[in-house]
């Protein structure tokens, strides 16, 4: 009799999980719509992706042909500075020179003895594997807390893209590497962990230098939240970090260590072009078209600090100053103004890039969904955003590229800006309002 009292008390608790997961998956049945369409439900259709990309990323790694485009090349030049070669200008790949700053080589000098000297193809996708679902962890933890855009989008976000899956399993860019590093140093400046979010953040140029497009960002959230005397020790880490490791080779030589790895003139080759093919490839290279973009590109951004992020009513000359001495008072940053800020920066700069090559796509393909849907428009349906995703999907597939995917590509870019300058402001007027009242 005891015996079977004890049989029924183990089994009880194990019951009566059972009976709440069957509510809840009930109650999930019976909301279905609202579990597609409210952001509230974020974590649970992230936790149904996530185990979907187990699969897909599997199935991707086994059943789809590896392409060798750099890999070999990362590893050539990672085997250099193995050998005792520190001076950037002789570290060669079958690619061309090292071009990338030091942390890549510390990370890809792991890869390089984790997949036997960068032989080991299939060890090397799996670390790839496991980097992008990391990656989608970061970007769902993100979405999670700006609590913006409907669940459904994810499926094009994980499951659809051809081009992210091949970029990351296929190709093994360094790429991805630098947008995980990234997503996580967003998800420490949402957690207001701003030493390490930026610590996080340098280690990501470290490893690419497209991360810097979110550098004017980072810049202006952070003269927001602490001034300019308050930014400075931030400012540092990012300095010091670069400087630590990039040590070894700056000792060796420092203009070539710079020279090449931080190279902003670098010239790019027409025949990859994703965004400029309807261009004649004489004024693709010619360098007056390069300044007449970077005029553009620092001219949105100075209009969306002005006219979008610095909403208090005072001059942006007042971000410099310590927050207590404002006259408007600063409110603690929301995690959809930190999104906002980073996002558009970024977006912003790849719109006006000299050049998108196929593994750039990494580098805002993540913060589309935001983008599109972080900002209520009414001349923007869900099924009109669905399309500008669907051509921008379809833009980055066409290879070689065409004069009319890179119209399109340029099109649907235009359709997001003309969006995040036309919808409601990240940095509410309600604060200048307040003060005009007092």
């Amino acid at each position: 009799m005891a015996a079977g009292l004890r049989k029924r008390g183990r089994a009880g608790p194990a019951a009566r999980a059972a009976g709440l997961c069957g509510q809840w998956l009930r109650r999930a049945w019976q909301e279905r719509r609202l579990l597609l369409l409210e952001p509230r439900y974020t974590l649970l259709v992230a936790a149904c992706l996530c185990l979907a990309e187990v699969g897909i990323t599997f199935w991707v790694i086994h059943r789809v042909a590896y392409t060798e485009i750099d890999w070999k090349a990362y590893m050539a030049q990672v085997e250099g500075v193995i050998n005792g070669t520190y001076d950037y200008t002789q570290l060669q790949g079958d690619t061309g020179p090292l071009v990338y700053p030091a942390g890549f080589v510390y990370i890809f000098m792991g890869l390089y003895y984790a997949t036997g000297q960068g032989t080991d193809i299939r060890t090397a996708q799996h670390i790839f594997a496991v980097l992008y679902l990391a990656t989608l962890l970061l970007v769902f933890l993100i979405y999670h807390q700006t609590c913006k855009v409907p669940p459904f989008v994810f499926f094009f976000m994980c499951c659809a893209s051809y081009r992210v899956h091949s970029i990351f399993v296929l190709r093994l860019f360094n790429d991805p590497v630098a947008m995980a590093l990234l997503f996580l140093s967003i998800n420490l400046l949402l957690a207001r962990r701003w030493g390490w979010g930026c610590c996080c953040f340098s280690l990501a140029v470290s490893v690419k230098m497209n991360v810097l497009l979110f550098a004017p960002g980072l810049l202006f959230l952070l003269l927001m939240q602490f001034g300019f005397r308050g930014a400075l020790p931030k400012l540092g880490i990012c300095a010091v970090l670069q400087v630590l490791l990039g040590l070894p080779f700056l000792l060796e030589n420092p203009i070539g260590y710079l020279s090449r790895s931080f190279d902003l003139g670098r010239q790019f080759l027409f025949r990859w072009t994703v965004n400029w093919r309807f261009l004649p490839e004489a004024l693709f290279l010619h360098r007056a078209f390069h300044l007449a973009l970077l005029a553009a590109h620092l001219a949105l951004l100075f209009l969306f600090a002005f006219c979008r992020w610095h909403r208090t009513g005072e001059s942006i000359l007042s971000l410099l100053k310590d927050p207590s001495k404002r006259k408007v008072p600063p409110q603690p940053l929301t995690p959809n103004q930190i999104i906002s800020t980073l996002f558009t920066s970024n977006f912003i700069g790849i719109c006006f890039s000299r050049s998108l090559h196929y593994q750039f796509y990494v580098w805002y393909f993540h913060t589309l969904p935001y983008l599109l849907w972080a900002t209520p428009a009414r001349w923007l349906t869900h099924l009109l955003r669905l399309l500008v995703l669907g051509l921008i999907e379809l833009s980055w597939n066409t290879y070689p590229s065409t004069s009319c995917s890179s119209a399109a590509l340029h099109i649907c870019h235009a359709v997001i800006l003309l969006q995040l300058w036309l919808g409601p402001q990240p940095f509410p007027r309600s604060i200048q309002h307040s003060k005009k009242a007092h």
